[in-house]
């Protein structure tokens, strides 16, 4: 089993992209606060940040119980995908005859657009939070997907005829020489899937929910509280900017020989 560790130079540079991610926000704030004063924007156009701060601490339980809800949407369809994807990918390398019928599959899977499902996924599974995983599975697999077949795919041909020559199998190639080979590709394939996943689970609230921010944002909309769409967008870029830096400062403790190699 693999060994999380986290070393100082992991957390520092953990620590120096939070740092640089501060002062980014510090600055769109900032300018923000200046399009609003010196177009003077009605807040029905742009609220300033000061009236969504208002939002963000006045609705805070309102705010907490639909966040809740997105979030478990995100992660359960985040690790459903990344499921879905690792058994395809492991289907398309060890069944060779398999693979001429799955990548049609697959390509078809980004031909019809993931928006235009969600009606379906509505319709079949209801309106709960089923819909919404299955939304935010099918929009991260085909990244995870291919970004894992291709690691898998082009494992170093010198490590599997060593491997070969000691008596592996197949399979103890597998688990024991392409997988961790293929480790650096899915991660970048794991990092857009951390970005990615709250689209799927706030478009199926958008669609028809009874709950989550997506459903937040509908309801304040209809009500003209613009205020309010833009605390639930900052709670959602919130969930977004977290996910990713977590899933990245995992990934790098998880993949160590990677960061010494390209000395991040």
């Amino acid at each position: 089993m693999a060994k999380i560790t986290f070393n100082t130079a992991t957390l520092g540079s953990s620590f120096s992209s939070l740092c640089r991610l501060a002062i980014t926000t510090a600055v769109i704030l900032l300018l923000w606060q200046v399009i609003v004063v010196y177009f003077e924007m009605p807040p029905f156009i742009l609220p300033p940040p000061l009236l969504v701060l208002e939002k963000l601490i006045g609705s805070y339980q309102l705010l907490l119980s639909h966040s809740l809800i997105t979030m478990s949407e995100i992660v359960l369809g985040l690790i459903l995908g990344l499921l879905m994807g690792l058994l395809f990918a492991l289907q398309m390398l060890l069944f060779k005859p398999l693979r001429r019928w799955l990548l049609p599959v697959l390509i078809a899977s980004q031909a019809i657009p993931v928006f235009a499902l969600a009606p379906i996924l509505m319709l079949w599974f209801g309106y709960g939070m089923t819909s919404k995983v299955i939304m935010a599975a099918l929009i991260i697999f085909f990244p995870v997907t291919t970004t894992c077949f291709d690691g898998l795919r082009y494992t170093p041909i010198g490590y599997l005829d060593l491997a070969h020559t000691m008596g592996a199998n197949k399979w103890r190639q597998l688990w024991h020489i392409r997988l961790p080979a293929a480790l650096p590709t899915l991660a970048s394939g794991i990092r857009v899937a951390a970005v990615v996943a709250p689209i799927g689970a706030v478009v199926g609230e958008w669609v028809g929910s009874s709950g989550g921010l997506g459903y937040l944002m509908l309801q304040a909309n209809a009500r003209m509280q613009i205020a309010d769409m833009f605390a639930a967008l900052f709670i959602l870029a919130l969930f977004s900017i977290t996910l990713y830096y977590f899933t990245d400062l995992l990934l790098k403790a998880l993949i160590p020989w990677h960061r010494e190699q390209t000395g991040h």
